[in-house]
């Protein structure tokens, strides 16, 4: 299983488009920063003026946890196309290109290939939030400094001390981490059914918007469906910032996601251990 998981991993290290995950990752935080950093008190002042009326607002409220916190939500909805775009070539693209043939006629079984590319596309998803957070959480702390964190929803304003965040951070990213895998193990296994890598990174993102639409419609029909999606459980990670924590509903949403990935898991094996490689 080493041997295997080091040729996966250095397969996904020699395409060029494993690093647009990086390279958008990285442009999109320094440019959010820059952004906050050069008029970010004036963008506070005006979602803060209705406030001001009823409340005395003082302190430094524009620091590395609200900073970090802005990045995390804009930067999640849109890393499951960069997941998708590796998990979703990991066997067709193989099979498209003939190599799947050769590594089968190895002295490996089935089951420990698709084991080996699911852990190197974990290992990715992994690389890819530590990544995010190295830069928003060691970026927002480098330029703005630390402070309580101030979280205002639509109906309630959330106020946490700062030295209560770093761990509702680790916790949030290791959530989307969880979130992740749903979406890799999901593009895993469109990636077992065809020979054609980019039928199935369109099928996942197309997946993945016809749910979050339905999420976010109020129709009776559509609310009896929402809690069987997996797109509804991947924001999860923003109820880390809720006081008092819902650790009923946290956990629920998060054993939804691994049950979701141990389906897709499961459907992926029972495929590719049985499928006809013809090239």
């Amino acid at each position: 299983m080493g041997t295997l998981l080091r040729i996966e991993l250095f397969k996904i290290a020699t395409k060029p488009r494993s690093y647009i995950g990086f390279a958008a990752i990285t442009v999109i935080v320094l440019l959010i920063e820059l952004a906050l950093w050069l008029d970010g008190r004036s963008y506070l002042e005006f979602i803060l003026q209705a406030l001001e009326q009823s409340f005395q607002v003082q302190g430094n409220l524009l620091n590395g946890n609200l900073v970090s916190f802005i990045i995390l939500q804009t930067l999640i909805v849109q890393m499951p196309l960069l997941v998708a775009l590796i998990a979703g070539d990991l066997v067709s693209g193989e099979a498209a290109s003939g190599t799947i043939r050769l590594l089968l006629t190895q002295p490996h079984s089935r089951a420990s290939i698709l084991w080996a590319k699911y852990f190197a596309t974990s290992i990715y998803v992994f690389l890819l939030i530590f990544w995010l957070g190295l830069l928003a959480l060691g970026g927002g702390f480098l330029l703005f400094g630390a402070g309580d964190l101030v979280v205002l929803k639509s109906d309630e304003l959330i106020i946490l001390k700062a030295a209560d965040t770093l761990w509702r951070f680790m916790a949030a990213f290791g959530i989307a981490f969880l979130s992740l895998s749903v979406v890799a193990t999901f593009s895993l296994m469109l990636s077992c059914y065809t020979d054609n890598s980019i039928g199935p990174i369109i099928a996942s993102m197309a997946v993945i918007i016809l749910f979050t639409i339905i999420g976010t419609l109020e129709v009776p029909l559509f609310d009896r469906i929402k809690p069987f999606l997996f797109t509804t459980h991947m924001i999860v990670w923003r109820s880390m910032f809720d006081q008092p924590l819902d650790w009923g509903a946290i956990l629920r949403s998060m054993w939804i996601l691994v049950f979701h990935i141990a389906l897709f898991l499961g459907v992926s094996f029972f495929h590719f251990t049985k499928k006809d490689i013809q090239n």
